[in-house]
């Protein structure tokens, strides 16, 4: 009887099944309170439109983007037929629905063009000169036909009126202009007396007749505006005295040297 009276009943809760139903309860009421709170997490019900920015300046999207709560990364290309920071692509595009907060990538036309190798061009079909132009985002200015029998091939490439050698940096967008090979014409011309020219008046000479040369220099050039044509080939007039005719764009062959000796005509 002493044993029965001293017998404490224990409180559901702390029973088995009243420890299971107690924690499954709990679970329950932290499973609901993750949900219920899982819309103000995520931001949920806040979502925006981003805008459509492309064509757009820097400054006009910056603002409009900043207005509505985005925050925005700026990279940067170059395109020589657009404006200057113009807003040419982004992601997410236009018109697609986000999270406020959400990054929007911009990328922006430059505003100086960067500057790139010049290709080499000479050599090279009309054609195939201009599509490497192309691709290295350069245009093509004037084009000048010259008689040479490289027909349809590139002589020279010339920027702001000079030639240009290859691999020279040159700002992206520039103009070259092209001297094209016209095929020997069907005009004959006598081969000038080049002989006791300097070298610059040689050369002035044969540009002017539409000729083209090879130039052979002798000894030690000092300074090729006092060097003279000492010998030419072909030569002037034949052995009967008679002028040499030739077709323009023909080659002349021309040996410089930087005096003539006393003995030399």
């Amino acid at each position: 009887m002493e044993n029965k009276e001293n017998k404490v009943k224990r409180p559901f809760y702390k029973t088995f099944w009243g420890s299971i139903i107690t924690i499954a309860g709990i679970c329950i009421v932290l499973y609901w309170i993750f949900f219920a709170s899982l819309g103000w997490i995520t931001g949920h019900g806040k979502e925006l439109t981003v805008p459509k920015l492309e064509g757009k300046t820097l400054a006009q999207s910056l603002q409009v983007l900043e207005q509505q709560g985005f925050d925005v990364d700026i990279d940067s290309t170059y395109n020589p037929e657009l404006k200057p920071l113009m807003v040419v692509m982004q992601q997410p595009e236009g018109g697609t629905t986000v999270k406020e907060g959400r990054t929007i990538f911009l990328i922006v036309n430059r505003q100086s063009p960067p500057s790139i190798p010049m290709p080499n061009l000479v050599n090279l079909s009309y054609r195939s000169a201009e599509m490497l132009l192309k691709s290295s985002k350069l245009f093509v200015g004037d084009t000048i036909m010259k008689p040479d029998m490289a027909q349809g091939a590139v002589l020279a490439q010339l920027f702001n009126g000079k030639e240009i050698a290859a691999g020279t940096q040159i700002p992206q967008g520039s103009k070259i202009s092209l001297v094209i090979g016209d095929g020997l014409g069907n005009k004959e011309i006598s081969v000038p007396d080049l002989n006791g020219m300097t070298y610059p008046e040689a050369l002035a000479v044969l540009s002017g007749n539409n000729l083209n040369y090879t130039v052979v220099f002798d000894g030690d050039i000092t300074d090729t505006t006092t060097a003279v044509v000492y010998s030419q080939m072909p030569e002037a007039v034949n052995e009967f005295n008679e002028n040499v005719k030739i077709l323009e764009g023909d080659n002349v062959d021309i040996r410089v040297k930087q005096h003539l000796d006393a003995t030399q005509p």
